[in-house]
């Protein structure tokens, strides 16, 4: 299909991100060189009077690349739409579509979806600004991709994301067939852009990577997160640091070493875990082992008395045993995580489990979510209940009706839980506070002002 001529330089442009932390930050870099290039750019999934909108897919699971279909499908609509409704005029919406998605099924959607205008992978965003200032008629040439940024998060905090790529070889993951190998980034452009950060009103500073403790090793020889830990908490000025996305095999431990030592990195770790049967470990090729994952989780808990766990774990796996499933259970209730997610096993394309097969139905593996959840609540609600009449220093996200959200130190945003301030007096939004819980709920926690 012909590109569409537009008739201005400047356009208004709607980029919508699905999936993960990561996406959002090559979302955050696009727009900061659009809005550099005069254009308008939203981050909004419902807004619809944009010249153009580009789509920023997930393709990790099945729910996943199913969502980035529907949300495509939707978009085309409401692109027919507008150019109907602008037909007299001689305005086009331009459609975009890009991410993790694309990457591996672009040859497939692009014969089924012909109105998209263009196409666009994970290493591709140099060429779709170039696009971009194609249609703008502009020769403008584009910054390198990573030298701008526009938050679309809340000003106070922002993803940092410190790498490219995973070597691992989990068996059921796509994202090494997505993304590539790992690529760190450079220590020192690392801190320079998390000062950046911290100039223009961010507080906390959250790392991610596909895999944050493998961090160096293909740039220096050696896993260096613990340093990179260090210079964030002594020149980046940010007053939280939160740690994400970590791997349990070979965990560098001077990254521990770092959160005992800076008071403004968080007592919080990330740490998917998927299982905890050696034998589902084994195929999953996860590098550990049942032992070897007590013994992590132990010296976590030695060393960082107060820290907060949140893992995420696998149920459904190919070859997973009812007593596989009884062991998982038996872990989840002894090791008491104060934070934990359960997905259904995805069988995904290309990887080295699709050869098991998928045989355990869908009901089946949703029961297996479903006890580990209501187990997970439970846990989650006595926690929670020991924190009655404590005091927490927290960092207000927003206004939600009669109540500002805020978070503490264990919580990270969008996916752990929050402490609710009655709105009776003026909070500024971003702002650090002392409360006192007085309530607590399985996901939630009821505050004053101290």
């Amino acid at each position: 299909m012909p590109h569409p001529i537009m008739t201005h330089r400047r356009f208004t442009v709607n980029i919508i991100t699905l999936g993960c932390s990561k996406n959002t930050v090559d979302s955050e870099n696009l727009a900061g060189h659009l809005r550099a290039a005069g254009h308008t750019v939203h981050f909004d999934r419902l807004r619809n009077d944009t010249d153009i909108v580009i789509l920023n897919t997930c393709g990790f699971i099945g729910d996943a690349k199913q969502e980035s279909i529907n949300t495509l499908l939707g978009q085309l609509q409401a692109a027919v739409r507008f150019n109907q409704r602008h037909h007299a005029d001689g305005r086009r919406r331009v459609l975009i579509a890009t991410g993790c998605l694309v990457e591996r099924y672009r040859d497939q959607l692009q014969p089924e979806m012909p109105e998209v205008s263009a196409w666009f992978g994970v290493h591709q965003w140099d060429e779709l600004l170039a696009y971009i200032s194609h249609l703008a008629s502009t020769s403008d040439q584009p910054s390198p991709f990573a030298a701008a940024r526009a938050l679309s998060t809340p000003r106070h905090y922002a993803y940092l994301k410190i790498s490219e790529g995973c070597d691992r070889h989990c068996s059921y993951c796509a994202i090494p067939l997505i993304r590539g190998r790992h690529v760190s980034r450079p220590i020192e452009e690392l801190v320079d852009e998390a000062r950046r950060l911290v100039s223009e009103g961010v507080k906390e500073l959250i790392v991610i990577a596909q895999d944050t403790t493998y961090y160096g090793l293909d740039l220096y020889g050696r896993r260096r997160l613990g340093d990179l830990l260090n210079l964030l908490a002594t020149q980046s000025g940010a007053q939280w640091i939160r740690l994400h996305y970590t791997y349990p095999a070979s965990f560098p431990l001077d990254a521990i070493e770092a959160m005992r030592r800076h008071p403004n990195i968080c007592n919080y770790i990330d740490i998917p875990l998927q299982h905890i049967s050696t034998s589902i470990l084994h195929s999953m090729q996860r590098g550990i082992d049942r032992q070897g994952t007590l013994d992590l989780l132990q010296h976590f808990r030695q060393l960082l008395p107060d820290v907060a766990i949140r893992t995420t774990l696998i149920v459904g796996y190919p070859g997973e045993t009812e007593a596989d499933f009884q062991e998982l259970k038996q872990f989840v209730a002894q090791a008491r995580f104060d934070r934990m997610g359960c997905f259904a096993y995805s069988a995904e394309e290309g990887t080295p489990a699709e050869a098991l097969g998928d045989p355990i139905d869908e009901d089946e593996k949703q029961r297996r979510v479903d006890e580990l959840m209501a187990l997970q609540q439970s846990i989650s609600l006595q926690k929670n209940e020991a924190r009655v009449g404590k005091e927490y220093r927290v960092l207000v996200d927003r206004r939600e009706g009669d109540y500002y959200v805020a978070r503490t130190e264990y919580d990270s945003p969008d996916i752990d839980d929050e402490v609710l301030i009655p709105a009776d007096r003026r909070i500024p939004i971003g702002s650090f506070q002392q409360v006192v819980i007085t309530q607590a709920m399985e996901h939630d926690l009821m505050a004053r002002l101290v």
